[in-house]
């Protein structure tokens, strides 16, 4: 099968116009990862790319088809300004390396956490992975590969992060609509949780 990275990152253009800053970060044992920065307007978005390189395994398997399996890339939209948020791009890079690195299959409704304040100052040290279809749309590859889902992450506060455990991420999700929350605003409060 022919390498999906070039097609990927042609998807990400012509959804995101062209990257104004890219990084690459390799972690011991897996394929290098970058992170690219596409700015449009006040909006910034970081997009990971090397993700989708290879499918997902599931972590139970005795072998990890090199063909078959979800195939991802992960979106994060912030407004610029407020904070630092260039400084993600490493956090990024770990999370879309943690398919190799830890097994992990990653999905909407999952909950991914770097164990550190994604950017310098913010509040938040995971991400809720949603889903796919809506700035990016999913790229579909040659038969029998699955699609590449572009998927976008929301920024969640320690207290958000708990309560969706609880919850559910569909009930986060709610209670973000439901109070408003502006969720590309890199310093904002956690929603009220009561």
């Amino acid at each position: 099968m022919a390498d999906v990275l070039p097609l990927v990152e042609a998807r990400l253009r012509s959804a995101l116009g062209e990257p104004d800053a890219r990084a690459a970060v390799t972690f011991l044992g897996t394929d290098r990862i970058e992170v690219l920065r596409f700015t449009e307007g006040d909006i910034v978005r970081y997009a990971t790319l090397g993700m989708s390189a290879q499918p997902m395994a599931d972590p139970t398997a005795v072998l990890a088809d090199p063909v078959k399996g979800p195939r991802a890339e992960l979106v994060l939209s912030v407004r610029p300004g407020g904070a630092d948020t260039d400084k993600v791009l490493r956090p990024l890079a770990v999370l879309g390396a943690s398919p190799q690195v830890e097994g992990l299959v990653v999905a909407p409704g999952a909950s991914l956490d770097v164990g550190e304040p994604l950017w310098p100052g913010a509040p938040f040290t995971s991400v809720l992975v949603a889903e796919s279809g809506g700035l990016v749309e999913d790229l579909e590859l040659d038969e029998p590969a699955d699609p590449v889902r572009f998927l976008p992450l929301l920024p969640m506060t320690p207290n958000e992060a708990a309560w969706k455990r609880v919850h559910g991420a569909s009930a986060l999700q709610e209670r973000w609509l439901n109070s408003g929350t502006d969720l590309r605003d890199p310093l904002r409060k956690s929603v009220p949780l009561d």
